[in-house]
């Protein structure tokens, strides 16, 4: 007899590319988890029609319908995830920042991606950002939500070379690409009990003793 899946809740605003990782991570049937609900609050987001293809229920809690009062709008978004069974919620390019009550209610039960090395570069325009600096390597982080901006446990990430003759375009697309890869790493760890929270940082049982250095340039 296997063991019940983490109820995911995937909330999106927009074409949803990192959903759609998931979605394909949580086809495999030795996959520990399964999307119980996608949520945006724009009813023409993309990514609710890659929900739907995929046949997974979808709902839409517009911030719109709650001018001035954030707290309803959320209250409406908790109500909804809470009555799909959601375990872990996953924000996946959800474009509202989340009250310290939200935050709050799911602490340790809410996961983002963020495309950068967190801590460097929170916020927006991290890839251009990242090339003004002249940093070698770039990437992206999947966290626990804390209440500050892009702040939390980091549960994983990845890096991406800097190449010479990169812009903004050709370094945000190959972190996405590796987004897509490590978002559902991550939540495999966590929904095999394997990511733990231990105060301000994540613990992670059976990580490799070592991992050989990356240089960049290359020797």
């Amino acid at each position: 007899m296997t063991s019940a899946k983490l109820k995911l809740g995937v909330l999106i605003s927009g074409r949803g590319s990192n959903l759609q990782a998931l979605i394909d991570a949580c086809a495999a049937p030795d996959f520990p988890a399964e999307i119980a609900l996608v949520l945006s609050n724009k009813a023409d987001a993309y990514g609710l029609e890659r929900a739907a293809a995929a046949g997974i229920p979808t709902t839409v809690v517009s911030h719109r319908d709650f001018p001035g009062d954030k707290p309803a709008f959320e209250a409406a978004m908790d109500a909804r995830l809470r009555g799909a069974g959601v375990e872990l919620v996953c924000l996946a390019g959800f474009m509202r920042i989340l009250s310290e009550g939200f935050v709050g209610s799911w602490r340790d039960r809410l996961i983002n991606i963020h495309p950068s090395l967190l801590p460097s570069f929170k916020g927006l325009d991290t890839h251009a950002r990242a090339l003004a600096t002249g940093v070698r390597f770039h990437g992206c982080t999947v966290h626990f939500v804390r209440p500050a901006m892009d702040d939390g446990p980091i549960v994983a990430q990845a890096a991406v070379p800097v190449l010479p003759g990169d812009d903004a375009n050709s370094l945000a697309g190959r972190v996405l690409e590796s987004e897509h890869r490590l978002y559902p790493h991550a939540v495999r760890l966590i929904a095999e009990g394997r990511a733990r929270v231990d105060g301000d940082l994540v613990r992670i049982e059976g990580a490799p003793l070592a991992l050989d250095a990356v240089v960049n340039p290359p020797f």
